[in-house]
């Protein structure tokens, strides 16, 4: 059975930093494209970052410059390193993986989905 199970999501104050990894077993995923969502309180979930499974990564336009997204393939693992963090990045952050090869990163559509980490930022 295919799992993702994220973590490092807490509580940080405007301006600091957060690591999310998220963890995947049942399968691996080194060949397939691997993201990051998020779905703040009243909000639809949105796409954060992917990268593919060449490590060719795209991020939405509110996160570029501060967070970045990282695969190891040798752990079957995803991370997302959110620095400068703002009290609107606050949300329930989810990872994804596509069963889609090569450099392409879907923004949805996503085969398998974690249950997500919690995100909060302070002012």
């Amino acid at each position: 059975q295919v799992q993702l199970v994220e973590s490092g999501g807490g509580l940080v104050q405007a301006g600091g930093s957060l690591r999310l990894s998220c963890a995947g077993s049942g399968r691996t995923f080194s060949r397939y494209a691997m993201a990051w969502f998020r779905q703040a309180p009243g909000k639809e979930r949105e796409f954060v970052a992917g990268i593919s499974g060449t490590s060719s990564s795209t991020y939405v336009d509110s996160v570029k410059g501060r967070f970045t997204i990282s695969r190891d393939n040798a752990k079957n693992t995803v991370y997302l390193q959110m620095n400068s963090l703002k009290p609107e990045d606050t949300a329930v952050y989810y990872c994804a993986v596509s069963l889609t090869i090569g450099d392409y990163i879907p923004y949805d559509g996503m085969d398998y989905w974690g249950k997500g980490t919690l995100v909060t930022v302070s002012s």
